[in-house]
């Protein structure tokens, strides 16, 4: 739905719903404080409209005659408020009820409903921050591990927009460097000029390289890794992820085929956020119901990012545990050696044609999974950026964004190599320049703008 217009004013619930001890609705725009004040009577007697900014006042909502609620009622004046504008956040009792009334009475005073990322919009419209401090805004509310909080709370802190803005400057520089030379030929040392724009652009591709590494980081953070749990019946797959999340999720019996369906579950092991995918045990079997399960195991396996292969370490290989471990060739998995309470038939030794990491466990006695959690880490962010010191991107537009960029870089190389005009230079610096506007929301289409927008929650 388009937004009516970009400075009228709006209103919208900013807490969550359900029971609560504090309820808010939260008003913006030019009229904010008059609408608020239309339905307010202070303790005090005194206006919102003659209150000091960043203030508290104690009172009552009332409409049509009727009281509403009591509440308290902040007043924040622009520009130096979330949106820029003045802004009235009034602070009622928690209940569903008390917050949709008191909204239906802003509403019903001359403020309209606000769409979805509105307000954020308008700090963003307003150039209070920029689109990569915007989309962080709901990557810390979806944040589902304190990894990725960090990583999220980084980019709304502007660390990423500080490093986008410290590369677009530095192509600035070049562009100017190059015209100059081009307005005055007289002075121009061709030579020097291709030096000092080849070492720049090599520096700034490794920059931006570092970036792109590290938006996989981001992703993983941000989605999950999609993390599928395979095995023949009755080796401890449903135990695993019972272990896992510390909770009776899956039914757990010594009747093969227990688990006919798919389980779905998301997991924060240790910081790393796991969408676990518990699968039907791969077998021959003549129930329908099963053959359905097993087969979506096998489609799951396929499209997953990591496979956890789990196998009976007390029983000798099967063709089944065969068929599964086939599954995991081309794929990033790990052959978890489940059973280890019990005597051992197999080893380490015996899985390493499978070229997959290979850990103990005992999903039973909940043993070997720190170790399971290192393996994980290791191999999804061995090598990767530092969460809590660089700049990680989160978003997948921003790393297409990033790599149009670095193709535009890689272009300038190509020019000083084939020694094509200063000009074609220009050319594409500037294109990697727009490509990184992108980012910040500088060069950036409203179409686009609106639909990132579009995607966070109402009253934020």
């Amino acid at each position: 739905m388009p937004y009516v217009t970009e400075f009228d004013t709006i209103a919208a619930i900013a807490t969550a719903t359900g029971s609560g001890g504090i309820g808010i609705v939260r008003i913006s725009g030019e009229n904010a404080i008059k609408t608020a004040d239309s339905i307010f009577v202070p303790k005090s007697g005194e206006g919102l409209s003659k209150r000091k900014s960043h203030t508290l006042t104690y009172g009552r909502v009332v409409f049509n005659g009727e009281t509403v609620d009591e509440a308290l009622v902040s007043v924040m004046r622009a520009p130096h408020t979330y949106t820029c504008e003045d802004v009235v956040e009034i602070n009622c009792h928690g209940g569903f009820s008390s917050v949709a009334a008191v909204l239906d009475a802003v509403l019903k005073s001359g403020a309209r409903i606000a769409q979805p990322g509105e307000f954020t919009k308008r700090a963003f419209l307003n150039g209070r921050i920029d689109l990569t401090q915007a989309q962080a805004v709901t990557d810390v509310i979806n944040a589902g591990t304190e990894e990725s909080r960090k990583a999220a709370v980084a980019r709304l802190e502007g660390r990423l927009s500080k490093k986008i803005k410290q590369l677009r400057e530095e192509l600035i520089t070049m562009i100017a460097h190059i015209e100059v030379n081009m307005d005055y030929p007289e002075h121009d040392d061709e030579t020097l000029t291709f030096g000092y724009i080849r070492e720049n652009t090599e520096k700034l591709l490794a920059e931006i390289k570092h970036l792109i590494d590290g938006a996989e980081t981001g992703r993983i953070l941000k989605e999950g890794i999609k993390t599928v749990i395979l095995g023949r019946p009755n080796v401890g797959k449903s135990s695993l992820l019972n272990s896992l999340l510390a909770e009776e999720r899956a039914i757990v019996t010594d009747i093969p085929g227990t688990t006919r369906d798919i389980l779905q579950e998301s997991l924060n092991l240790g910081g790393i956020p796991l969408n676990l995918i518990d699968t039907a045990g791969i077998r021959d079997t003549a129930d329908t119901v099963e053959k359905i399960g097993v087969e979506r195991s096998r489609q799951y396996a396929h499209e997953a990012e990591l496979i956890l292969a789990v196998i009976d370490s007390s029983s000798p290989l099967t063709e089944e545990d065969g068929e599964i471990l086939e599954l995991t060739r081309g794929k990033k998995a790990i052959i978890l050696l489940n059973k280890t309470d019990l005597a051992r038939t197999l080893t380490a030794d015996d899985m390493k044609e499978w070229g997959c990491a290979v850990l103990d466990i005992s999903a039973k006695n909940e043993t070997g999974l720190e170790a399971l959690e290192n393996e994980i880490r290791k191999m999804f962010f061995a090598g990767e950026v530092n969460i809590s010191q660089e700049a990680v991107i989160g978003a997948k537009r921003d790393k297409a964004s990033l790599i149009k960029a670095q193709k535009s870089l890689e272009n300038v190389i190509n020019t000083i190599d084939g020694g094509l005009p200063e000009d074609f230079l220009t050319m594409d610096l500037t294109e990697a320049y727009t490509f990184l506007g992108e980012i910040v929301g500088e060069t950036v289409e409203d179409d686009i703008i609106d639909k990132i927008f579009s995607e966070f929650c109402l009253g934020k």
